[in-house]
């Protein structure tokens, strides 16, 4: 793409082996991101939970996949509510997509006030400190641009205690209040048959109802699929969006997104009883072909993926076939060994893959002894990235540096709201 190299946009394909030849003249790998793919499973989520609004969490850039890329494909689909986790993520958001209403799970802090009015987001408000200072900046300016509640029921993380939320009730009932979303956070949510669950949600059924008129969200991604009890009027999934596996005791139902090939730079062989790699952990036990792929933990290919005489590490898919890495991931290289490709099935410049052809996130993600939330927000920034589907054709232009003035309009002259009653002590 013109405003970032490391992005080829679709319509200067003729085919993705040709897109993937041009590019590996500059980059060790490319990085496809399937917005259609994202559109599906935001649609899947979307009719589990109807009637509840589903909204879509694109923190740390979409999990990886390009937030401003995401949000835009999302909102076309139908997606009016985003939830990111800081004051700059929803400023990239806000640049992509000029309606949705963006949540920033972040937090408020004192003097932070203009910023989310210029970009018109909400913050999620976890702290009774927070509350005062968000009541006083809106006070100060006029400002009614709303923000979300976040009600601790069991994470112990982030959030009003019960007793807390319980005190401000009168403040909310008093109206002018400004609270547009009460939400909190499941603990266990893929665990079909944890009591957290039920706990949290008796919890949250209970201080939610005491909000009147307030919408209410508590499931996340595997959230959606406890069931209706537990959907309210929104839900926020997340990682189930690019693919990951919400339900873990039972088949994914969700559609693959990220595609990953690295190139092969190198076809070598050794002898029987040669180490490969870094402290010579792997010996071949027998003539071995290897080929060396352009990718290593500075990619975001976990050093945990390694391999030694008595643990078989991850695989790749090399000429359509599944090989084992032999020895240890190192920073930029790591080595496959293709003894039983058949010959020159595999060749220097060729293009293996990581992710895609069977690999799943989950599946990488166990050999990284992680979750597939990291191996996705882990993806480096050395592969080429191309976004197919989601009517993606251009890049978003950059525009010339602007005042901050200029950026966004400043909160419009309202009349301002009656001062709410004081907070509890």
């Amino acid at each position: 793409m013109a405003s970032d190299p490391k992005m080829i946009p679709q319509s200067g394909l003729l085919s993705a082996e040709a897109n993937q030849t041009a590019t590996l003249a500059a980059f060790g790998g490319v990085l496809t991101v399937d917005l259609d793919a994202i559109i599906a499973n935001w649609r899947k989520l979307e009719k589990t939970a109807v009637p509840a609004e589903c909204s879509a969490v694109i923190k740390a850039d979409a999990y990886g996949c390009g937030a401003e890329q995401v949000a835009r494909a999302l909102n076309k689909a139908g997606c009016k509510t985003f939830f990111v986790a800081t004051i700059e993520e929803a400023r990239k958001v806000r640049a992509a997509v000029p309606e949705p209403t963006i949540y920033v799970l972040g937090g408020y802090f004192q003097n932070t006030g203009e910023h989310y009015a210029q970009i018109n987001c909400r913050p999620v408000i976890g702290d009774l400190n927070e509350l005062a200072e968000w009541d006083v900046f809106c006070r100060r300016t006029g400002w009614t641009g709303g923000a979300a509640v976040h009600i601790d029921t069991g994470m112990n993380r982030l959030g009003l205690t019960l007793a807390e939320a319980h005190a401000i009730i009168p403040r909310i009932n008093a109206g002018d209040h400004g609270i547009t979303l009460v939400m909190s956070h499941l603990v266990s949510a893929e665990q079909l048959n944890n009591p957290a669950n039920a706990k949290q949600l008796a919890a949250f059924r209970g201080i939610a109802s005491e909000f009147s008129g307030v919408p209410a969200a508590l499931a996340n991604s595997s959230g959606v699929f406890l069931g209706a009890p537990f959907q309210f009027d929104m839900v926020r999934p997340g990682a189930a969006l690019y693919g990951v596996n919400p339900t873990p005791e039972a088949d994914n139902p969700m559609q693959p997104v990220v595609d990953l090939k690295a190139r092969i730079v190198q076809i070598r062989s050794v002898e029987r009883g040669e180490s490969v790699g870094y402290g010579g952990t792997w010996t071949a036990r027998r003539p071995t072909k290897l080929a060396i792929i352009a990718v290593g933990y500075a990619d975001g290919y976990f050093r945990a993926a390694s391999s030694n005489d008595g643990t078989r590490g991850a695989e790749v898919i090399v000429a359509g076939k599944r090989c084992p890495v032999a020895g240890r991931v190192s920073m930029d290289l790591i080595a496959i060994d293709i003894t039983d490709l058949p010959p020159n099935a595999a060749r220097r410049g060729h293009m293996v893959t990581l992710l895609g052809e069977g690999i799943t996130v989950d599946e990488l993600a166990h050999h990284f002894g992680t979750i597939g939330y990291e191996v996705l927000t882990s993806l480096g920034h050395r592969y080429a990235r191309i976004y197919k589907g989601g009517n993606v054709v251009e890049p978003l232009a950059k525009p010339a540096p602007a005042t901050m003035a200029e950026q966004l309009p400043s909160p419009p002259p309202v009349e301002r709201p009656a001062n709410p009653p004081p907070l509890p002590s």
